[in-house]
């Protein structure tokens, strides 16, 4: 398995004059956004979402989303 270090190690022989080309190669490579802190308050916003749902509610859903998961990603495909 490739590491981080053994990557340092061989970006040492890359030649100058290409850096800025080794850049942006690198550059086209990472997310093109990062999670903001909006992001991260709208995602938390969910949490306890279903805490005003009884335990027998809150079990029939588990259930049915289970089956739905099943039925929709648990088919055979012929490719």
């Amino acid at each position: 398995m490739l590491t981080f270090n053994a990557i340092l190690k061989e970006l040492k022989d890359v030649p100058v004059n290409r850096l800025e080309e080794l850049y942006q190669l690198v550059h086209s490579m990472t997310p093109k956004t990062k999670p903001t802190q909006t992001l991260r308050k709208k995602i938390l916003s969910f949490g306890g979402a279903f805490s005003d749902l009884s335990t027998k509610d809150y079990d029939d859903y588990i259930s049915h989303t289970k089956k739905t998961r099943t039925k929709l990603f648990d088919r055979k495909i012929d490719l």
